[in-house]
């Protein structure tokens, strides 16, 4: 059954039960319930002033289609950018995120291919942002946020806290509708970067951890408060923005640490001890990492914190082990979700004896043959599509062949296939086993990149690891491991297969490996596959 409350109608339902009560923190600003519902109206009053909205219904177009105005999110954390998102929602304008990594052109590709309409840009990015202007005759409304970089306001954009004093604080005089989208980029990291287009309000119980009742009392039933979460990714990624709403969904609040430009350990314990937080999202192990380093030296006090999550990138069973060391009161929670499917399945570990990349099965999901013919049963020994079914995104913008491929019907039933590889054990466990799109074929086998940088990580010497294929002769195509080693290690070639080997097979081992002093990652963690090809090959 698709979700029938938007995201706007839900937000402002909860708001009116806690009006006082801190909704989102940042820095020095302790926004209320009642000052996020007042910014985001005025932010949508803004948009829809400017002529922006829903222009055709979604009835009348496919799954690859959007009738909407697209608002485009170029920001680094902050309390702007969680605004955003909600006041498009408000103004049935359709929020989508980038990255604000990239160069002119992978800048006006994004913007083109979203036939973005509005922005809201950090002044930092204007300097990008002007490369590509002359390429975007639809961007017609700019909102300028100031930061440290000083930059001028751009000529015909507006500063964003001038748009909200000018606007109206009523409510917006449009009908919300949870059939309006939700637009999430992909990362780009294996590909060129697609939106993924979501019913918001399915959204809202797919990615952002919503109520599923049928009725607004019951929705408000759940928003009983209490969490109090710092989201450490930067929003611009799925698992940020998801959690963020999750929190709200529950009458929380939201923490934005104070240094979003890069992930900083004191900043994110400090900020967790001084405000008592008892929820952290983090991104696997290249968050992870440079977290536990710092908490091994001590000096927090952490108890108010019961659960830390990762979202977006496995978190190896070794940090797990580290964190609950630490923090052995703390619930570790790996989240597997993916743009085109929402959160999936998770994976708890207390007390020890943590597993990396073992999800206990749950409702809506399945392995699908490799063939994509039938559901594979508990205990079927086939690697197969790990899947999805019930309420799932529409489909990519503008692709209606991708969308096809993606989300294809069997036997009657229509899955999303983000592209992971699975295998469903009898005793009803999804072994994942990674992303299609970076598996090695060498000597006639599969070979999984994910699989084998686990179990090169598993050393305690090495401080981050990515794996790639390159050509070889002999086996066509052969695996490279590119290695960060942690300070103060000394880690040899053989100190690494002899590891791994009590990991996996040995037809799967590094036949070589490279030595970098850092490893490149998307903001939000994710490894940059692109960049570690060329690695491979270079080295």
């Amino acid at each position: 059954m698709t979700a029938q409350f938007s995201v706007a109608e839900v937000h402002e339902a909860i708001a009116a039960t806690r009006p006082d009560e801190v909704c989102l923190v940042f820095r020095d600003r302790r926004l209320t319930w009642s000052d996020v519902t007042e910014r985001t109206r005025r932010l949508a009053n803004h948009l829809i002033g400017a002529g922006l909205g829903c222009h055709t219904e979604r009835d009348h177009l496919e799954g690859h289609q959007s009738g909407q105005d697209h608002l485009a999110i170029y920001l680094h954390n902050g309390n702007e950018y969680l605004e955003a998102m909600l006041g498009s929602f408000k103004a049935r304008v359709a929020p989508f995120n980038v990255n604000y990594r990239y160069v002119a052109e992978e800048l006006r590709y994004l913007l083109l291919d979203s036939n973005a309409s509005a922005m809201v840009v950090h002044s930092q990015f204007v300097p990008t942002l002007t490369e590509v202007l002359p390429d975007l005759p639809n961007l017609r409304v700019i909102l300028q946020i100031p930061d440290e970089s000083g930059n001028d306001l751009l000529p015909g954009a507006v500063w964003y806290e001038d748009a909200l004093v000018a606007a109206s604080a009523d409510k917006p005089a449009v009908e919300w509708s949870p059939d309006d989208l939700y637009i999430l980029y992909t990362g780009g990291t294996t590909g060129m970067p697609k939106g993924v287009l979501w019913r918001n309000g399915d959204a809202n119980v797919e990615c952002f951890g919503g109520s599923r009742a049928d009725t607004m009392e019951g929705v408000l039933a759940e928003a009983t408060g209490g969490l109090q979460a710092l989201l450490a990714p930067p929003f611009m990624h799925g698992a940020g923005h998801w959690m963020s709403f999750r929190t709200w969904n529950t009458g929380g609040t939201v923490f934005v640490q104070s240094v979003p430009e890069r992930l900083d350990p004191d900043d994110v314990w400090g900020l967790i001890e001084r405000e008592r937080l008892n929820f952290l999202l983090i991104v696997g192990d290249a968050f992870g990492r440079p977290l536990l380093d710092r908490l091994a030296k001590g000096g927090y006090d952490l108890s108010s914190l019961t659960v830390v999550l990762s979202g977006g990138a496995p978190l190896s069973a070794n940090l797990k082990d580290e964190f609950l060391q630490h923090l052995p009161t703390v619930m570790i929670v790996d989240g597997l979700g993916s743009s085109e499917a929402g959160g999936q399945l998770s994976q708890v570990s207390a007390g020890g004896g943590a597993t990396t990349g073992t999800f206990p099965i749950s409702p809506g999901n399945h392995v699908l043959s490799d063939d994509l013919t039938r559901e594979l049963p508990a205990g079927d020994p086939e690697i197969g599509w790990l899947a999805k079914s019930g309420n799932l995104a529409l489909g990519y913008l503008g692709d209606a062949a991708k969308t096809a491929r993606t989300y294809p019907i069997v036997a009657g039933s229509r899955y999303a296939v983000p592209g992971d590889r699975a295998r469903l054990r009898a005793d009803g466990i999804i072994e994942l086993h990674g992303r299609d799109s970076v598996t090695i074929n060498s000597g006639g086998e599969k070979i999984f990149a994910e699989e084998v940088e686990a179990a090169v990580k598993a050393h305690p010497g090495v401080y981050d690891c990515v794996v790639a294929g390159r050509p070889s002769e002999r086996w066509g195509n052969e695996v490279v491991a590119i290695v960060r080693v942690r300070e103060g290690y000394t880690v040899t070639e053989d100190d690494l297969r002899t590891e791994a080997e009590r990991h996996i097979a040995r037809y799967k081992l590094p036949k070589a490996f490279v030595f970098v002093n850092e490893i490149v990652r998307s903001p939000a963690g994710k490894a940059d596959y692109r960049w570690a090809k060329a690695q491979a090959a270079q080295g």
